[in-house]
């Protein structure tokens, strides 16, 4: 503990001595959460630190968050902690692949969900998070859409939209891997907790939740519900926010198997060396960066229409 607080009070003079700002991801570690000056999303965070007046961005979470944040921040130093913090459904689509299955389906828009590299954002029409995807896929003129990379929401958004939705085979493992055994262990054990899901999981445990929400979702939802308990179907790293700000309240995993290692790589030992040494710096050639924030700023502009 002693150590700890130590680490602690070294990473937060560097962050100054840096003018750096902390995002977490909701998935990270507790304590890395707790020593981050802004938790949320992946993009939200993102946007987050546009608005600061920091030089550098320490992102904690994985490779392609990183990467969306020196998209929309090209003039800041961006580093990733654990520069093999990585995400599984990101690395099964890449730039080449997604060319070629456009040529099968030449008059499609391609809808790339966020959790995807700046190549493939670079590739795509327009971005989309958990949240917004059924609203962005519904204001396209287009009525053939391809969504990469997650199949489980493709499949979500399909189930609430008219066009026809033209699936990748791509997928998170944490996400999937929660399944309706579990789903129906956790509700027999707390028949008064309202279920959550995201919408990354499969279709069939969507269908036994209460709601289907994005952890953002899921955080603003939990706060206001008149229930006092929550079953969570998503990376558990989110229950230490919804606990934080919801003491009196009480949430359980769906499954205690959901734990994406890649979210847990960064600890302070790594949040520390990363301030100290500078590393590890993410940036994005200019010619794939300038077209990946298009697909960005096309999302952003549908809800400043609203």
């Amino acid at each position: 503990m002693k150590d700890m607080k130590k680490t602690i009070e070294r990473i937060n003079e560097l962050k100054h001595m840096r003018n750096a700002v902390i995002l977490a991801h909701n998935y990270e570690r507790s304590e890395i959460q707790d020593v981050a000056d802004f938790t949320g999303d992946s993009l939200g965070l993102s946007q987050q630190a546009m608005q600061q007046e920091a030089d550098v961005i320490v992102f904690c979470g994985v490779h392609f968050m990183a990467e969306s944040a020196a998209i929309l921040s090209p003039q800041k130093t961006v580093l990733l902690p654990e520069l093999h913090a990585g995400c599984p459904m990101a690395s099964m689509i890449t730039a080449s692949s997604l060319r070629e299955e456009k040529k099968k389906y030449p008059g499609a828009a391609v809808v790339c969900y966020v959790n995807s590299t700046a190549e493939v954002k670079a590739e795509s029409d327009i971005c989309c998070t958990s949240a917004n995807a059924i609203e962005v896929v519904n204001s396209l003129e287009e009525e053939e859409v391809l969504f990469v990379p997650d199949r489980n929401l493709a499949d979500y958004v399909s189930r609430n939209t008219d066009k026809k939705i033209i699936p990748w085979n791509g997928y998170c493992p944490t996400h999937n891997q929660i399944l309706v055994s579990d789903m129906i262990r956790a509700k027999e054990e707390h028949p008064a907790a309202e279920v959550l899901a995201h919408p990354e999981c499969r279709r069939e445990v969507l269908d036994l939740s209460d709601k289907v929400y994005s952890t953002t979702g899921m955080l603003d939802y939990a706060a206001r519900s008149a229930a006092r308990e929550f079953i969570i179907a998503t990376e558990k790293g989110v229950l230490h926010k919804l606990e934080k700000d919801n003491p009196d309240k009480r949430f359980y995993n769906a499954s205690d198997f959901a734990v994406c290692p890649e979210m847990k790589a960064i600890d302070l030992k790594a949040l520390l060396i990363s301030l100290e040494n500078m590393q590890h710096i993410i940036s994005v050639p200019e010619d794939v960066r300038v077209r990946a924030k298009l697909a960005l700023d096309r999302m952003l502009a549908i809800k400043r229409k609203r």
